[in-house]
């Protein structure tokens, strides 16, 4: 009797277990979804957003770490000029880029403008127009 009784919660203790195993399963995959898929799927959008964006003018970084410039776009193929030889045109997949800066994005570095270092002979020449004053 003993035994028969030890059986039976057994049996009904495993089939907590089986259910408990069940929902920790739903709960690795909903965790991996959440870490793994959907931020890829987010990248692709993104990707996918720059691609269609691009237009003829805008620099571009491909996969391979070369800077150019985008001469002409076709739907799955664009032309970008390497370098300040205008000869060096190549065609390549939109796939292929890595990054785009648009052209009306792109700002025109301007050197800081860089005040004298002051010297020994800096300081005196300062002194002596003071002292003439």
């Amino acid at each position: 009797m003993i035994l028969a009784n030890a059986g039976a919660g057994g049996q009904a203790a495993g089939a907590a277990g089986g259910g408990f195993m069940i929902i920790w399963l739903v709960v690795l995959i909903g965790l991996m979804y959440f870490m793994m898929i959907r931020p890829q799927k987010k990248e692709q959008k993104r990707v996918q957003a720059m691609l269609s964006d691009m237009s003829v003018g805008d620099a571009v970084v491909t996969n391979g770490g070369f800077y150019g410039i985008i001469i002409d776009i076709t739907d799955e193929d664009v032309i970008v000029e390497f370098g300040n030889n205008k000869n060096c045109r190549i065609p390549m997949r939109k796939s292929a880029i890595a990054e785009v800066e648009k052209q009306s994005d792109a700002v025109e570095t301007k050197e800081p403008e860089t005040k004298p270092v002051e010297t020994k002979d800096n300081k005196k020449e300062k002194k002596q127009k003071k002292s003439s004053k």
